[in-house]
């Protein structure tokens, strides 16, 4: 029996910022090892998304703005800087689901570059969501509010990691769902749950023992969320596609800000 291949960790980090950010960062590998490597590296590429929507918000503050100016400001950071690629992956596959037409009808529908009803108001009410609970966070100190922006970010990286997890399928033959499905080993996937976690838990103490428990039980929360998503999409649609890893990444982006606006 052969064994695994190594994954090789700068091509795959080339791979996560190259492929999840619009960073100027080339990818120079395509093959399984490369999009194994990208996809564990993804919450780290969440990390540094998160860590500029944080100082976007932040800044804004410091220079007299209110904290809804500091949310909006922190939601449209990661838009930008992924192209507004998830979002957009998130309307598609809301148009999909929505429209209770078979996988391949609902797949061509995705596929479609305009976005319909279903598509629309998710967005709409996801963004809403996104910027009253960071305008919450910014509300409570400049500290929460950049917590909320960094874990969030995170957490929505993670779930791509947790989706590349071996034993999910790829919906399509080609596309970056088809590149990136059953990569990562189950083992490696709760290596990664474990980190982020662990990582949240350790910000969240900085602002004291309610937001140590807090940030973490919003990472496991939203990718809770998110795996049930997963398990509706692989169902309907045969498998995952790089729509359903958009719909993914915001809709553990989205519950991850709604946990930590919870309690004071």
């Amino acid at each position: 029996m052969p064994e695994p291949s190594k994954t090789p960790w700068p091509d795959g980090l080339r791979f996560a910022f190259g492929t999840l950010t619009v960073l100027p960062v080339k990818v120079t590998r395509w093959d399984r090892d490369a999009a194994r490597g990208g996809m564990l590296c993804a919450p780290a590429a969440g990390l540094v998304v998160g860590g500029c929507a944080a100082l976007a918000g932040v800044l804004l503050l410091a220079l007299g703005a209110g904290a809804l100016l500091a949310a909006v400001a922190s939601a449209a950071v990661p838009a930008v800087l992924t192209r507004g690629l998830h979002l957009d992956g998130l309307a598609d596959t809301a148009d999909g689901l929505g429209s209770g037409k078979p996988a391949e009808d609902a797949l061509r529908i995705m596929k479609q570059s305009d976005i319909g009803p279903f598509g629309v108001v998710t967005l709409v009410f996801v963004l809403l969501a996104q910027v009253a609970a960071l305008a919450q966070a910014y509300g409570g100190s400049w500290g929460r509010g950049a917590l909320a922006a960094v874990v969030s970010a995170t957490a929505a990286r993670l779930a791509l990691t947790l989706a590349a997890r071996e034993g999910v399928p790829a919906a399509r033959p080609e596309g970056l769902g088809a590149a990136v499905a059953g990569v990562v080993p189950r083992r490696g996937a709760v290596a990664a749950a474990v980190v982020v976690t662990g990582l949240a838990a350790g910000a969240g103490a900085l602002l004291g023992t309610y937001d140590m428990v807090r940030a973490p039980v919003a990472v496991l929360v939203a990718v809770a969320v998110a795996g049930l998503l997963l398990r509706h999409c692989t169902r309907r649609f045969g498998g995952v596609t790089g729509d359903v890893f958009g719909g993914l990444a915001e809709t553990a982006a989205t519950v991850s800000l709604l946990v930590l606006s919870l309690g004071r």
